[in-house]
């Protein structure tokens, strides 16, 4: 016999280990997994500016920390290589860092295949030769002739990425399509093609576009996701790059509330002042006057005698006021007319 090991479930381990991150919060540490969303929703440019963050160290979007640095390969199957230069140096414009130095490698063969045994070797080859921290391949589907809505063939085509990212210890990002109008479904099923490419991942980043508002949700299999992380593609001379948008604080209210109303109406008369002066300097109706008025009175601010409602000062006032309300059952602020 040769039995499997098998442990107590108290007994198991209560430690393990920590999330490790290639981009916090964005990408884990040699993980699969892919960049999805609607045409026209920037996701090159996400992958661009995940290529620069990773080839250099800086923040990813300004605002996620990259905690491992280096080489990077792309990729980029749909658009010309003078666009991808203009983007990469744009998006290092933006982040500061030297575009001429920076270790982001350009795949440049006009087409790259996986399913075929020729350019599965031809990258094995650039991946031993290279090895880079990230491998980013955009889109999907220009990278094969299988059936993505197979599962089979999808799964196949994905086991050889998950094995060149055991080989050589690397992350994977694989840009792809999202059905279109698919804001109705979870971020993960609107994509487009067999459901093993959700599963797939260990880290997915997903765009949609709702107007001109751009919106980024991370899920990842090890740690929380975010949704609706707001992004905006800006420009500064030639540094054109994604943003996050920053919501600016709530301006704090400018209105003056009763208590303060009435407060600055006696400290401007500096002398007293009856309930219907007070009522038109604030414009305010009797009822909430009053209630300001006795808020004020009970935490000792203001004193009332024969003639109206001032301010205290630190000299005794000449008439307290009637705690009984001059014997009319009405507040004993607000006698009636005032």
């Amino acid at each position: 016999m040769n039995p499997l090991p098998v442990e107590r479930a108290s007994q198991l381990s209560a430690t393990g280990p920590q999330t490790q991150w290639l981009v916090e919060g964005l990408w884990s540490d040699q993980a699969v997994g892919i960049l999805g969303g609607e045409p026209k929703c920037c996701k090159s440019f996400l992958a661009l500016d995940v290529a620069v963050s990773v080839a250099s160290g800086a923040p990813c979007l300004r605002q996620f920390p990259v905690r491992r640095s280096g080489p990077v390969l792309l990729f980029p199957a749909e658009d010309s290589l003078a666009i991808v230069r203009r983007r990469l140096e744009g998006i290092a414009a933006a982040a500061q860092v030297p575009f001429d130095s920076l270790p982001v490698q350009v795949i440049t063969a006009p087409t790259l295949r996986l399913d075929t045994p020729a350019d599965r070797a031809r990258l094995l080859d650039t991946l031993q030769q290279l090895r880079p921290l990230l491998l980013i391949l955009d889109p999907l589907i220009r990278l094969h002739r299988v059936d993505e809505n197979d599962a089979t063939q999808i799964a196949g085509l994905l086991s050889y990425l998950r094995e060149l990212q055991r080989q050589f210890a690397l992350a994977v990002m694989l840009v792809h399509h999202a059905r279109k109008d698919s804001h109705a479904s979870r971020p993960g099923q609107a994509l487009r093609g067999s459901s093993e490419l959700h599963g797939w991942g260990d880290s997915n980043l997903y765009m949609r576009r709702k107007g001109a508002q751009l919106t980024l949700s991370t899920e990842h299999r090890a740690a929380p996701g975010q949704d609706h992380i707001p992004l905006q593609l800006t420009q500064a001379g030639p540094a054109l790059a994604l943003a996050v948008v920053v919501s600016a604080p709530a301006p704090p209210d400018a209105s003056p509330t009763p208590v303060q109303r009435v407060r600055q109406a006696l400290a401007g008369l500096g002398q007293p002042a009856s309930l219907r002066q007070l009522r038109n300097l604030c414009g305010m109706r009797t009822a909430a006057l009053c209630a300001a008025l006795g808020e004020l009175s009970a935490s000792g601010e203001i004193v009332r005698d024969a003639t109206g409602y001032q301010l205290k000062t630190p000299f005794p006032v000449s008439r307290p006021i009637d705690p009984q309300g001059n014997g009319n059952g009405k507040h004993p602020l607000c006698p009636s007319g005032g």
